[in-house]
């Protein structure tokens, strides 16, 4: 008989928000697999709950899913749980369920608190359709590439920042989605000093570049308004690739596709912005 995985989201940061069910799961579990042991073990001592602990991080992810593929195989139930969230997202987890839905163990989530929604609630921007990008690539073409393609959303995007990357990503922002783009900076949710920042990308670049964040922040930022492409914006995408060492022509080309500008209107526009 095939074992239980149960994918468990922990608190975001405040322990108040522990469900009885996750303890429930968790006094429960055989074994735990937990992104940081020191964390999982915080919150098994506010629990009061001894179980064994093993460590599962982007490093050994690989590893530690086989083993629980062993473990399943032999009926055991086994809790997945990250530093904070539910796992897989943007965080390890998603081997393992593959894993378990190929050898047709049980799979169960126990919900929780989510950066991602509680931010998306706090900004006052529309919820009815968004994109999670979770983390964006620290640089390059990738990096460029990734906020490209997004240019023209009409949806909500949230992101993950880590606080020492905070103020480059919102530079970023600014530069291709416009300084005048409305954006939530949600920072420390469920804990002492939570934070829920609004204003424009220029004014959210010049606020957090002048200050020392402390604590992981969500980024809420408001989806392009509906209507036709825009010129100027298809042309933040242009200049952006060719930084990044796109010849114009190709450049021109991945702008036009991404937001819909006619090729030949968005080659003429960069070629005269290249002349003034």
């Amino acid at each position: 008989m095939q074992g239980t995985l149960a994918l468990c989201g922990t608190p975001i940061g405040n322990l108040g928000d522990i469900s009885k069910r996750l303890a429930e799961t968790l006094s429960a579990a055989d074994v735990i697999y937990a992104e940081d042991t020191r964390r999982a073990g915080k919150l098994l001592n506010h629990l009061g709950i001894s179980k064994p602990v093993r460590s599962m991080f982007a490093g050994n992810e690989r590893s530690r899913a086989a083993e629980i593929g062993e473990r399943l195989s032999a009926g055991q139930f086994v809790a997945v749980v990250t530093d904070a969230g539910m796992p897989v997202i943007s965080d390890p987890g998603a081997l393992a369920v593959e894993l378990a839905s190929t050898m047709g163990a049980t799979i169960t989530v126990i919900p929780g608190p989510s950066a991602v929604s509680a931010a998306l609630a706090a900004s006052g921007f529309s919820g009815d359709r968004y994109v999670f990008e979770g983390f964006l690539p620290r640089k390059g073409k990738e990096r460029s590439e990734r906020l490209s393609r997004l240019v023209g959303d009409e949806r909500t995007m949230v992101f993950f920042a880590s606080p020492k990357r905070l103020a480059k990503d919102l530079h970023d922002f600014a530069e291709v989605f416009g300084d005048d783009r409305r954006v939530l900076v949600a920072r420390e949710i469920t804990k002492l000093f939570e934070e829920f920042w609004r204003g424009s990308l220029s004014e959210a670049h010049q606020h957090w570049a002048s200050i020392d964040v402390k604590g992981e922040c969500t980024v809420v930022l408001e989806g392009r308004p509906e209507g036709p492409p825009s010129t100027d914006e298809a042309l933040l995408v242009v200049e952006r690739l060719v930084n990044d060492g796109e010849r114009l022509a190709d450049a021109v080309r991945e702008a036009a596709a991404i937001t819909g500008v006619r090729r030949n209107i968005l080659y003429d526009a960069a070629l005269r912005r290249d002349d003034s």
